[in-house]
Order: structure tokens, then sequence, then C-alpha cells
């Protein structure tokens, strides 16, 4: 490879590092251990483990023969590219980041990890040229369940909050009432297959205003019938039919408002199947599985943009 950034995410579930040479990439990652039962960490285990973890990422890049060369280092530094936007996470691979570029005299490029998720998104579905076009996006994810209109600034791009949750997110519902099903955190991935049992296509209609909505109401909703006696499947089904009815309609509102632009897809909730099958006759377009969950190859395809801006590529 050459030109080759390497990059780094430590978000709150996953340590990541990731080299890219302009071209081709490869995405080295392992999620963080969630005690049997709870619904997530604390920042200060999350920072722990990713401080004890993060260098085994960057040895399996190098064992694998993918790394040398390195003419810059990135890494997200924040969830979002607003202000007051911080999690300690991000501090472990900011650090080593800013450290390894110090160490080999080349630069550091910072980034959030939304813009990383969106980059990452638009690179492995093979529409690269999203990052220098405005498009809509959906950032879905355990944290995070945001509708944005995104437009390119610089080397980056710039994601305007219009639309998603005004309380919990996709990702949070579906970890909750996964859990409360028997399933291991992060729920996601088992949820899905379970929900692969039920032929039902009933959902919950939740109340939507210009592209805001909110999920509380729901997760109330599908607790009652898993008490009530429905079967998890059903209880799964219902759950992701009713989020792709709500993230359908706030799609369709976004259009009207702002044009027929591409809608791009990405964070761990967007590797669903159901999902996938709702918002894909809309134009919806989506990252392989590995690449919509968080990953640092975002990161370091934004750092290489950056490189090449400077004519350092």
């Amino acid at each position: 490879m050459n030109g080759l950034c390497l990059g780094f995410d430590t978000s709150n579930y996953t340590t990541s590092a990731a080299v890219f040479d302009g071209k081709t990439g490869e995405n080295r990652g392992r999620l963080l251990t969630v005690p049997e039962g709870t619904l997530g960490l604390r920042q200060s285990d999350a920072l722990f483990q990713h401080t004890k973890r993060l260098h085994l990422m960057v040895e399996q890049l190098r064992a694998d023969g993918v790394m040398g060369g390195i003419r810059a280092v990135g890494a997200s530094t924040r969830p979002r590219e607003v202000e007051g936007s911080y999690m300690p996470c991000f501090l472990v691979g900011e650090g080593q980041a800013r450290s390894l570029a110090s160490a080999l005299g080349v630069p550091f490029v910072a980034c959030s990890h939304q813009q990383g998720h969106i980059a990452a998104a638009a690179w492995s579905a093979g529409h690269g040229e999203l990052l220098d076009t405005p498009h809509l996006a959906w950032h879905l994810s355990g944290g995070t369940t945001e509708l944005l209109l995104v437009r390119p600034e610089g080397c980056m791009v710039r994601a305007e909050l219009i639309g998603g949750t005004t309380d919990i997110s996709a990702g949070q519902l579906v970890d909750r009432i996964g859990v409360g099903l028997g399933l291991a955190f992060p729920a996601g991935k088992a949820m899905d297959e379970l929900s692969r049992n039920s032929v039902k296509k009933d959902c919950f209609t939740v109340k939507m205003s210009e592209g805001k909505f909110s999920l509380s109401g729901m997760e109330n909703k599908i607790r009652a019938m898993a008490e009530q006696g429905a079967e998890s499947c059903d209880v799964a089904r219902y759950t992701f039919e009713t989020l792709a009815s709500v993230l359908e309609r706030a799609t369709v509102w976004a259009r009207s408002v702002y044009g027929e632009l591409p809608v791009l897809c990405s964070g761990g909730v967007a590797s669903n199947r159901l999902l996938r099958e709702r918002m894909e006759p809309l134009g919806a377009i989506f990252a392989p599985p590995q690449y919509s969950t968080d990953n640092a190859l975002g990161v370091a395809i934004l750092t290489h943009r950056w490189l090449e801006r400077e004519g350092k590529a």
C-alpha cells in the first residue's frame, strides 16, 4: 500500500484500527467485554479496555502484512462534530494516534466518530462520491438515531441534524428488548436472527412531527407484549417492523423537504436485514454489515482525504 494512512476509533463498545491507501483499506476491531445481563459499560471501564487492546489491533494489521510507510495518523476524538460533544473513551485513540504521529514525524488528523461512520459507509458501499456531494444520512447506533443533512466541507463532511429520535436510540431500544428476552448485550445481531422466525408484520405506530419521533412509548408497548406471553421471535419482529416504519416515514418527509437526495445508512442498527428491505426501495444505500458497525476505516479514509488535499499523498 502506498500513501498509507492509519486510523483509530475507540468508541463506547468497539476498539478498532484501520489502514487506507486511497483505493483499498483494512480494518481490525474487537467488541469490548460487557458483563452478562448488563446494558453497557461505564466510561472508565470502556477506557480501560481500549487502553489494553488498541495496540493489539495495530499488531494484527502488521501481522497481516498491510502496514508500513504510514504517511498520516488519524483518530476519532468525539462522537459528533458539534460543540460540547465529548466522551472519555475517545481519549485512548486520540492519545495513541497523536503519540504515534509525533514519533513518526507525520501529520495527525482529527475527525468525529459520526464523520467516520459516514465515510466508511459511503466508501464500502461503492459510493465514495457521496463524500463530495450533499446527501441524507441515517446514523443508527447504540447511542444515536439521527437523520442528517450531510454536505462536503473540505476533506471532511459536515452533518446537520434534521430529524431522528428525541429520547432513546434505536440501538438502545433493541438492546433493552433483547436483554429482556434473555439475549446477550449488545443484542442487535441475535435480535435480527430471532426476528427471522416470525412471519408477523404488525407494528406500533410511532408519532412523528417534522422528522422527529420518540421511541420510549414503543419500548413500553413491546415490554408489555413480552410480559403478556408473546413469542420472543414475534417480539423481535415487532421491534424491527416498528423501527422500519418510522424510519421510512421520516425519510420520505426529509426527501419532500430537502429534495430527492441520496440516503446513506450507517451505524450498527443499519446492518439489520428488515430495515434494509424496507429502506432500499426508497433508494437507501447501505454499507456492508462489517462496515455498518463501529470501525476505524472511515477515520483512515478521511485522514487520506486530508493528505490528498494537502498534496502529500
